[in-house]
Parts: C-alpha cells; structure tokens; sequence
C-alpha cells in the first residue's frame, strides 16, 4: 500500500512538472516514508538518465516535512540526507559528508564536503535543517542547463518552516576538488533558482586560487548549490601581462599629459588657437582619468570605504568627461570640415565646457542621488572574492547605462566623423599642390588620420573585437594603445609645437630677404 501511495505521488511529481504546478506536501512523513521517495528519485536517474526538477523541489519538501527527533542520516544510490532538530541555538554547525555518509560535527576519512551554518539561521526546536546532496555524472544535468557541474554534485539545504535569505553571517560551503582543473577553465560558485530554472552566481562568493585542492563556496543564502566549471576569461599569465601593460602605459600617459598641460599654458600661440583649447579639455580629462584609476585597486584593498567611494565616484566621472570630449572633439571635425562657412558660435568653449563637464556631472549626481551605495569596492571577478578589486560601479545596471551606453553613442557618432575625415583627406589629396611630392602628401595624410583617430578614441573601440579567437590578442591591442592614448597625444602636440616653430622661422625669413 505504501509502496503504491509512493509509486502515485512520483508520477504525479513528473505530471505537475510537466504542468508548470509546484508540488505540494502538507502532511508529516516518517523516516521510512522519506527514505522510499528519495529511492524512486534515485531510480529516475536509473531509468531516465537524470532528475527533474520538480522531483528534487519534492524531495526537499518531503525531507522538510520529516519528523526527526534526533540527528538522522539517510541515503540512496546517488543521495545523502542529514536531518537535524537542534535542541538549543547554536553558534556554528558543521557538516561533513560524501557520496555515502553524511555527519554533523564529525569529519570523516574520505568526507568531500563540509557545511558551516552560521548561528544566524535562528533555528528553534519545531525546525529542521535538511542537508541534501545528490552526485550523479555530469551528462545527467544537462537539463538543468549545467552539463559542467563539477563532479555532478548539488549540495541542497534549507531549513522546515523558514526562507532563509539576505544572511549576514554567510554560509560557507567546502568542497574537495579530487579532479584537475585546467587552466583555461575556472570554477565558480552557483546556486539553482527553481523560479527561473536556471543557475545563479548572486549572493555567492568563490574563495578559491589556482592550485588549491579545495573550493569554498559562501552565500547569503539557503538553496542548492553546485560548482559550475566555465571557461576561464584569460589565463592567469596573460592577466599579469595586461595588468602590467595597463599600470605602465597609463603611467606614462599621466606623465605625459601633464607635461603637455605645462606647455600648453607657458606658449602664448598655442592658447589663442581655439582647436588646441578644445584639444587640452581632452587632455585635462584623460589626466583625471589616469590620476584615479592607477591607485584605484590599492584604495580597494584598504579599509577605507569612504576613500573608495570618493575614488569609484571621481573614476567614473572622469571617464565619462573623457568621452564627452571625445564626441566635442567629433563635434568640433564636423564645424570644420562639413560645414566650414558660418562656424563661428557665441562663447563656443564656454558652450562646450558646460556639455564637456557639466553632462558628467550631472549623470553621476543622478547616481548618487538614486542610491549613494552604487559606489564602492567592485571585484574584478565578481564571482570571485580572492581576486582584485577596484573602486567602480557596484551596480551592473548603472555599469552598462552609463558608460558602455554613453560610450557606444560617442564611439558610432565619432566613427562617421573619422568616415568624413577620410573622405575630406582623399578629396584634398587629389589636388595636386605646387613643390609637394606624392610621398610627402601620403605622409601627412596619414600623419592626419592617425591624430583625428586618437583624438576621437577610436581605438577605445577595439574592446567589440575582443572575442572568440581574437580575446586575447584583441585585449593586448586595446590595452597598449589605449594606455598610450595620452603619450600618443603629447607627441602630436610637440610635433605641433614644432610645426608651428618652423612656420614661424620660415616667415620671418621670407621677410628678411624682403627687406
């Protein structure tokens, strides 16, 4: 009778699934009652090659609905259930299990995975704390869209009676990694989401380096969990690299564009051209850029969130000026190679100034105002807590409206004007001009376009080519030249100042010969 009462509700399992109906037990089970289930779970993956999800989210009900009165261990093939009823509240429980066991503070020979549950829980004496854990080959997950969980293990835990979320105290989850991990695939900590059907990094941190055997897995939460296997953005050789190129390139930005400020202010020709101020607006911003970027990582590290919140702040308000001056910069192409007569505008740079640095001003007050906590220390992996961290935009929504949005408007607009560019330079190049040969013409062409490339920052948009097979060397490219930009930026003003030296020289000798 049991068996058949039992037989029944699994297949009525599979039809509510099947039905989008969530599975619902009421009544208290017995430990004989919750063993026999977790056999007909455990016989799906015999005779179907996997488990549905609907069976799973039953099982934790029934293991729920248990009534244990002591610690109680239960297990299947390929299931291990701990059931617990503290007796009084408790600072810390620990759990150790694997395939075929399962214990509550007491480790064992060949235990894979331990379980720390913070005192937070507030458990009382009508809850129970339910652990599950289910291993089973990786290819039977593949309806759970995780054909690379690691060991084809989920660890489940809840509590009877309670949904635990937003936890202060996290809960740590340890696992053994028995497997090689190579190194173009990292692990990363996951829980499965009943409601969306699919798996989830919020909530959970990975503690884990390259080359430890064990992975911790912390989250605020209570649900099942798993490590998902995912390919690995960049070896960790090649981030070193980058890191590297990056501090050195904009270093020497920073260096460079000061000294291009100083030699702006102490020459008097190259202050009265009005193209030349606009040029050091753009200038000025790839300074503040550079200023707050570089310590950026090492205000992270410190304690100081107030510093870090100042840092993220200023960080993303100088790279939306830099922007902003590089579609001014487009803008100011477009006055003087499309329409050319009639350009003149009342207080043009003070026109400018208020777009070039009052729009930045005013997202990022918008930001603050909406939610101050936007700002603050951001992991570079955000899946993971050991890696670096930077003060930047804590908010993935803001991240991607704000700076990849503003930067995809600025990079399509200054885009066409390089196209008008080009086309103006060709048009100009068929006029043949008196004493000037062809190479001498290609050369300053060419020596035209690579100045309106830089001052647009159209190599920032190397970054939609980094993919696939192009990833690593795409990134290279995009790191080295945009480090550089304000180097590359500092040798076209010098070849200006020198420019403007010998015009000057060649004037003064036309008149002597004159005279």
């Amino acid at each position: 009778m049991i068996r058949m009462k039992w037989g029944l509700l699994f297949w009525l399992v599979r039809y509510l699934e099947s039905q989008n109906i969530t599975c619902k037990i009421n009544q208290t089970k017995s430990i004989s009652d919750a063993l026999h289930y977790m056999e007909q779970v455990d016989k799906m993956l015999v005779d179907h090659g996997g488990y549905t999800k609907g069976a799973v989210k039953c099982l934790e009900q029934v293991l729920e609905e248990t009534e244990v009165n002591e610690t109680t261990f239960i297990s299947a093939s390929h299931l291990v259930a701990l059931l617990h009823k503290p007796q009084r509240p408790f600072t810390s429980l620990v759990i150790h299990a694997s395939k075929s066991k399962a214990m509550l503070d007491k480790t064992f020979t060949n235990s894979t995975v331990s379980v720390q549950l913070p005192g937070e829980l507030n458990v009382g004496w009508n809850n129970t704390i339910v652990f599950c854990m289910i291993t089973s080959p990786e290819t039977n997950w593949t309806t759970w869209g995780a054909s690379d969980l690691y060991e084809g293990r989920l660890v489940g835990l809840s509590v009877r009676g309670k949904n635990i979320t937003g936890l202060q105290e996290r809960v740590n989850i340890t696992m053994t990694l028995t497997m090689g991990i190579n190194e173009t695939q990292k692990p990363t900590c996951e829980f499965f989401n009943f409601t969306t059907s699919d798996f989830s990094r919020n909530g959970c941190l990975t503690l884990w380096e390259r080359d430890e055997s064990q992975i911790t897995c912390s989250c605020d939460h209570l649900t099942y969990f798993g490590v998902l296997l995912v390919d690995a953005i960049l070896p960790p050789t090649d981030l070193k690299i980058l890191t590297l190129i990056t501090q050195i390139g904009c270093s020497l930005s920073l260096f460079a564009l000061v000294i291009t400020v100083l030699l702006f202010i102490t020459n008097r020709k190259i202050r009265a051209d009005v193209s030349m101020r606009v040029h050091i607006n753009l200038t000025i911003a790839l300074i503040l850029l550079n200023l707050h970027f570089l310590p950026s990582q090492s205000v992270a590290a410190q304690s100081s969130s107030g510093l870090c919140v100042y840092m993220a702040l200023a960080l993303h308000y100088s790279l939306l000026a830099t922007f902003s001056w590089m579609a001014l910069e487009g803008f100011h192409i477009y006055l003087l190679l499309v329409r050319v007569f009639n350009i003149y505008v009342r207080r043009y740079l003070l026109k400018l100034s208020l777009v070039g640095w009052g729009i930045p001003a005013v997202i990022v007050s918008l930001v603050v105002i909406i939610d101050r906590g936007t700002y603050g220390r951001v992991f570079l992996d955000l899946s993971n807590s050991n890696s670096n961290a930077i003060c930047y935009i804590g908010n993935n929504m803001v991240k991607m409206v704000t700076t990849v949005g503003v930067f995809c408007l600025v990079f399509a607009f200054n885009v066409i004007m390089l196209g008008v560019t080009v086309r103006r330079v060709v048009s100009l190049g068929q006029r043949k001009q008196f004493g000037q040969s062809d190479s001498d013409r290609a050369k300053r062409d060419i020596c035209t376009l690579l100045r309106v490339t830089i001052l647009l920052g159209i190599t920032w948009g190397l970054v939609f080519f980094s993919f696939g097979y192009l990833t690593i060397p795409g990134l290279y490219v995009f790191c080295i030249l945009n480090s550089l930009q304000g180097f590359f930026i500092f040798l076209w003003f010098v070849m200006s100042l020198r420019k403007i030296g010998n015009s000057a020289k060649t004037s003064r000798e036309t008149q002597s010969t004159n005279n």
